[in-house]
């Protein structure tokens, strides 16, 4: 049972200043009366259990972000945080916001709140690890990474309903992805599109001069190169086929390719052909 009242000074908001600043090794208030950490990781203790998943719509210095790491350390679970920050700019004219703008600029990041965030998590990380470099916890390795996102539109080109030059909207649909999005844009698109975890664990091969990108061991295997052509067909499905049989996943794989790469109808129905000959039949391109 949770105590009514709480009154430890570990979990007074001074407290919460000192690790702050600890964390930080600076004595200069980068943010003002952060919540202690050691009082959002009771809760934690209290109300919530392995695995769960906890989110902080406000996440301010990522104090909630830092109890998670915390208080997985002590109970060695496995419990996850999503911390939601708009970037709000800092702006070194106002005193309490000086040194925090002044602190991310010489780091050669934007001066905004979203970015303290993160440099705090980075922080709390490396503070945790310091202590316990193996973090053996119930036979596994502690996980103190995260993953930053921000929303955005799709990475696929619309169809323009509007527009009256249809031979030019449809020229402009022939590569349907966006010129100004990597890689990495259109991999975490897939993912939200299929319903799989944005941190599932995510590798990359170079197969017959391809990058491949394997996802959630197995469940989607990618390749966005923007040319295949006919002579690489063959080495790239091979080795993508290889590359699953290691794998062994459980479920069945995703196979998603670039629609425009393929240099005619023909490599991409050769390509599609001997992917499905081995076992990978469900087949997407972008």
């Amino acid at each position: 049972m949770l105590k009514t009242i709480l009154v430890e000074k570990s979990f007074y908001t001074e407290r919460g200043q000192k690790e702050f600043n600890k964390l930080f090794e600076t004595r200069t208030k980068l943010f003002q009366s952060p919540k202690s950490p050691f009082l959002l990781a009771e809760l934690l203790a209290t109300a919530t259990s392995d695995s769960d998943l906890i989110l902080d719509f406000f996440a301010g210095s990522g104090t909630l972000g830092h109890a998670v790491l915390l208080q997985n350390q002590r109970d060695g679970q496995s419990r996850r945080y999503i911390l939601v920050q708009l970037p709000e700019p800092l702006d070194p004219e106002i005193k309490e916001q000086r040194p925090a703008a002044e602190y991310l600029s010489r780091l050669g990041k934007m001066p905004t709140l979203a970015e303290l965030t993160k440099q705090r998590l980075r922080h709390a990380a490396k503070a945790i690890r310091d202590q316990d470099p193996l973090l053996v916890k119930g036979g596994g390795m502690g996980d103190l990474g995260f993953r930053v996102f921000k929303l955005d539109s799709s990475n696929l080109r619309a169809w323009d309903t509007q527009t009256d030059a249809v031979d030019q909207a449809l020229l402009r649909s022939v590569e349907h992805i966006k010129p100004d999005r990597s890689q990495n844009d259109v991999l975490y698109e897939l993912l939200l599109k299929l319903g799989l975890d944005l941190c599932v664990p995510i590798e990359a091969r170079t197969i017959a001069g391809k990058t491949v990108h394997n996802i959630g061991a197995g469940a989607l295997v990618v390749c966005l190169a923007e040319k295949i052509a006919r002579e690489e067909i063959e080495p790239l499905a091979h080795g993508m086929i290889a590359w699953r049989e290691e794998l062994a996943p459980p479920g069945d794989t995703t196979v998603v390719f670039r629609d425009s790469a393929f240099a005619d109808d023909v490599t991409k129905t050769n390509l599609t052909a001997i992917l499905q000959q081995h076992g990978l039949a469900n087949i997407r391109s972008l």
